[in-house]
């Protein structure tokens, strides 16, 4: 264990110091999101009575939420598949660092950003008028430091396989939209026709996101908040056996 413990703080520093010694990413990832709060945000507060809230950013924000954690995860395999062209992953294949650790490092890291910027997007969001609970807030963000440690795992685990971002950005752009649309990120399923809520509830995404929601009102003993809490936790479980799966596969 203890082992495992330096290795994964061995990784997660140096992936750490990458971010930071380039935060350019980091700052444009967190820009869309700010920019759906600050020019689609305002167009949702006349429909906030249909919407099903007296305050539009409380449905709003947390599907933004929910999209940073998803989308902002998944698109760290890009990286990972740089490093593999440049040598860093076959040198940490020779050496007796846990394979576990590997993964878990990258990972933590990108939680790590995930939170900094949701934190961000919060903030931000509170001038142009979120109202919130504090602990809706902060259950909302591990909810999303769970969903970006489950799709950052597949992220790595694909970019693995894969090794080519010829390959690897066309799959991601496929899963993008279905995902945007069915999970009700940017807008409540509640307001779609019948045939379309029909589809999405059998995403798990947009369990998710309801859950979110509901923190963000204050409805932390609703089933549909604990729901969405346990499909995200089971998201990472599979998320994470995946990736630990193919990180041993690949340096056996």
């Amino acid at each position: 264990m203890r082992t495992l413990l330096r290795d994964t703080y061995t990784v997660f520093a140096r992936a750490m110091r990458l971010s930071l010694r380039n935060p350019a990413w980091l700052v444009i990832s967190l820009m869309q999101p700010i920019l759906y709060i600050l020019l689609f945000g305002p167009l949702l507060e006349p429909l906030s009575g249909q919407l099903g809230s007296g305050n539009a950013y409380q449905i709003f924000v947390p599907g933004i939420l929910v999209q940073l954690g998803i989308f902002g995860a998944l698109f760290v395999g890009f990286g990972l598949i740089a490093e593999y062209r440049a040598g860093v992953i076959e040198s940490q294949r020779v050496t007796p660092a846990s394979r576990t650790a590997l993964l878990l490092g990258r990972v933590l890291r990108d939680v790590v950003v995930l939170l900094v910027q949701g934190t961000l997007l919060v903030l931000v969001s509170i001038p142009l008028g979120l109202r919130a609970p504090f602990l809706g807030v902060v259950l909302s963000l591990l909810v999303i430091a769970l969903l970006g440690a489950a799709f950052a795992s597949v992220s790595y685990a694909l970019a693995l396989t894969l090794k080519s971002e010829d390959a690897f950005a066309p799959l991601l752009n496929a899963f993008v939209l279905p995902v945007l649309l069915l999970s009700g990120i940017l807008l409540p399923m509640s307001l779609a026709p019948g045939w379309l809520q029909g589809i999405s509830d059998v995403n798990p995404l947009k369990h998710v996101v309801e859950g979110v929601r509901e923190f963000f009102v204050g409805g932390y003993g609703t089933s549909t908040a604990w729901w969405g809490a346990v499909l995200t936790v089971l998201l990472a479980v599979l998320g994470w056996v995946f990736g630990v799966r193919r990180f041993r596969r690949e340096s056996s």
